[in-house]
This record gives C-alpha cells, sequence and structure tokens, in this order.
C-alpha cells in the first residue's frame, strides 16, 4: 500500500559529510516533502548531486557556535516565510547532533526537531559515559576504561589482554588525531598514547576486543517518539564492512528480540527521543549481545530497515513531527542492503581467501538497496565512481612522486 502524506512541511539536513544524507532527501523526497541541505563548505561529496535536494548551500561547521546558530536560524525563517511553518530538522552526524542538542532552546524557534525529556544525546555519544548509562540500565558492554594517567592503562591491562579497542571518547571533542583503532601490544599502545600527549585530553577510551567476523555485530535502527504507539525498532546484522571495526558494506535485516529489547529498554530508560542506530556485538564467549555504539541520530544504514510497507525510521518520524497518522510496519526478515564500497571489501577477503568469487555473488544477489545507486536518482552514483577514481589518482601520483624523490636521492 502506498503511503499517503501531507509533505507540506519541509526537511533541513545539517550535514558534515554523512552518507546517508541522500538517502534521507530519496526516502522523503520521493514523497513530495520539499528537501534542502547545509552540507559542510569544502567537502566534496556524492550527496550533493541527488535531484531531491530543493535548494542546497555551504556552511562551515567549524566555526564558532554562535555564527553556526544564527546561520541556522536565518535559514530557518527563510524556509517558515517560503513554506508557512517550521522545518524539521535533521541530522546523521554525531557533531551536529549534539550541536542542536546543546543549542535547541534557540534553534526550536525556527526548526522542529525531536527532543529527548533531558539532555541525553551528547552523553550517548560519548564512548565512556554511554558505557557508564549502558551498565546502569543493565545492558551488557565490553569492558572498558576511560584512562587519564597511565596507571589507568595499566590497571585497564590486568583485565583485558591484547589486542584491544581505541575510540575517540567525545566526539564534539575536536581532537584529529583520535581514531577507532585495534591496538596488539603495549608498546603500540603507549606510542599511540605518547602522540596524544599534546592534547588537553586524551580523549580516548580503551575496549576489550571482542572476537569474532562482521556477521557478529548486529544492528537496531529505531525511532522512539513521545507518543509510544508511534515508536518502530527493527533490527538486522553486518555481512561485510570496510574494515574489522568499519562501516557496514552488506547487511541483512533478521529478528532479534533480545538486541531490540535491549535496545528499548536503554532508550525509554534515558528518555531519548528521535532517530537512533545501536550497534551489538554478539560475544561468543558468554552469549550476550554487547552494546558497541549509539549513534543518537539517523543511522547510516537505516534504509535497511525498510518496513513491510516502506516505513524507515525518518518516514516515522516526519510523520509523527507532523502530527499525522503512522502507519503500522513490520521487519522485512532477508531484506539486503548494500554499500557499493562491498565490491572493494568483497575484493580484500577473496584475497585473502575468506571468500570465494561464487559466495560473493550468492551474497549480493538479493540485495533490494543500494546506497548510492537509484534509478530514479542516478547522478549520485556517477559522482560516488568519480571520487573514488579521483582517490585513485591521487595515490598512484602520490607513489609516483614517492618513487622518483628516492631514485634522485643523493648518494651517501
Amino acid at each position: 500500500m502506498a503511503i499517503v502524506i501531507d509533505p507540506s512541511v519541509p526537511v533541513l539536513c545539517a550535514s558534515r559529510g554523512g552518507y546517508a544524507d541522500v538517502s534521507i532527501a530519496r526516502s522523503l523526497g520521493r514523497l513530495g516533502v520539499p528537501m534542502y541541505l547545509v552540507a559542510q563548505k569544502g567537502l566534496p561529496t556524492p550527496v550533493w548531486s541527488s535531484r531531491y535536494w530543493a535548494k542546497k548551500t555551504r556552511w562551515d561547521y567549524s566555526s564558532p557556535e554562535e555564527q553556526s546558530v544564527a546561520f541556522l536560524l536565518d535559514l530557518g525563517a527563510t524556509l517558515r516565510a517560503v513554506h508557512g511553518t517550521r522545518a524539521i530538522l535533521l541530522t546523521t552526524s554525531d557533531w551536529v547532533a549534539i550541536f542542536i542538542e546543546r543549542n535547541s532552546h534557540l534553534l526550536q524557534k525556527q526548526f522542529a526537531f525531536p527532543q529527548p525529556v533531558r539532555p541525553v544525546i551528547h552523553t550517548l555519544l560519548n564512548k565512556w559515559e554511554m558505557h557508564l548509562l549502558a551498565k546502569e540500565h543493565h545492558i551488557p558492554t565490553p569492558n572498558t576504561a576511560y584512562p587519564a594517567l597511565r596507571a589507568d592503562i595499566d590497571e585497564f591491562l590486568e583485565t583485558s589482554g591484547f589486542p584491544i579497542v581505541m575510540k575517540r571518547a567525545d566526539p564534539y571533542f575536536r581532537d584529529p588525531t583520535s581514531r577507532k583503532m585495534i591496538i596488539n601490544s603495549r608498546q603500540e599502545l603507549m606510542d599511540a598514547v605518547d602522540r596524544k600527549s599534546g592534547h588537553a585530553s586524551l580523549n580516548v577510551v580503551l575496549q576489550e576486543y571482542i572476537p569474532g567476523d562482521a556477521d557478529s555485530v548486529w544492528m537496531c535502527n529505531g525511532y522512539f517518539a513521545q507518543n509510544r504507539d508511534h515508536t518502530v525498532t527493527f533490527t538486522g546484522k553486518k555481512l561485510r564492512q570496510t574494515s574489522s571495526m568499519g562501516l557496514a558494506t552488506l547487511a541483512i535485516c533478521l529478528p532479534n528480540e533480545t538486541v531490540a529489547t535491549q535496545t528499548r529498554r536503554l532508550m525509554e530508560g534515558v528518555g531519548f527521543r528521535g532517530c537512533v542506530g545501536i550497534g551489538f556485538r554478539y560475544d561468543s564467549r558468554d552469549g550476550l549481545y554487547k552494546v558497541l555504539d549509539v549513534n543518537a541520530r539517523v543511522g547510516g544504514a537505516f534504509r535497511l530497515f525498510a518496513g513491510t510497507n516502506e516505513m524507515d525510521v525518518v518516514r516515522v518520524c516526519y510523520l509523527d513531527l507532523t502530527g499525522q497518522h503512522v502507519p503500522e510496519t513490520a521487519l522485512q526478515p532477508g531484506r539486503k542492503w548494500m554499500l557499493e564500497d562491498d565490491v572493494v571489501s568483497a575484493v580484500r577477503a577473496i584475497r585473502s581467501g575468506r571468500l570465494s568469487v561464487a559466495d560473493w555473488i550468492k551474497s549480493i544477489r538479493d540485495v533490494q538497496e543500494l546506497q548510492w545507486f537509484a534509478k530514479d536518482d542516478p547522478v549520485p552514483i556517477l559522482m560516488w565512481l568519480l571520487e573514488k577514481v579521483r582517490g585513485v589518482r591521487r595515490r598512484l601520483v602520490a607513489r609516483f612522486r614517492g618513487t622518483v624523490r628516492w631514485r634522485r636521492s643523493p648518494r651517501c
């Protein structure tokens, strides 16, 4: 059954480069909703090229916070004058989600967006504080530490052997050196800590590594509304990913009541409202599903979880915030979604002997939706391909220049 809505309320996506923004544009744009984009200034992205954007603009999100607020309020006032109502404000970026929460008392003058019972988005996106919240609500988590001193690291290593995972703790803390990585030895860990010692804060958590391949990672995508009748949760798991801790490149919808129940317990327990994507890893050592990350905003793979009537969390959010009827929907077991980077992931797996060509072809045979390619919106996939070609060319040029420099170096 086709979804019938009143599409008169516009939507503004505030993006620092999230690839799922194009999925938001398509999901709501196909229903006739006017879609607007504010993308990071200077950041080339295929998202920009979707035909479903009514208007696009650039902004430097590294600008002083008060300037970003003023910019968005001016844009919101313009949209309100055109459409006669406040626009809905959505994001796929952790940093922007925290920014919206920090300035919600100002932004709500020109925008509508889900607001938790109390400020909790920053807490959920902070890896250490999320860990504490999970423990408080009896959600299994990996053993985690938030070291301030080397003594804290030694204490953590007494109970967690290598490998361990190092993650950035607070996404709002601007530390370009903090990235997720697997650490395999004490020396490697201390070298990483020394590289960060020049910053005001270490801003990392250390976490035990839970063994398992991509298919041990389960995802729950949900929308939590003030009216519980409008709350939905969908579950699925990864089949492949860009790296050992990277983005999903191939995923499938499957029911998992444990993951769904733990998601509802945590989100309802903290009073969260809005779209969320949560990652869990199944730990075969104790049979528990342990929460890894809480993405308290629209998740990158949310279109994987389109329900039986094509209802996804973004559409539920739109209908809920505009006071419209939210039709019932249900998980589509077996539905597959693929990020085109899966080709690279599959090639790596084939080279390492972990995957055969036949098994790869079999795994993608039933994919229902791709991230970049869409028949009704073909330009983003072309821009994505062009971006990949440029990336390969840059790497080849850099390698060639390095080779020439080495050949021309003087003899000792």
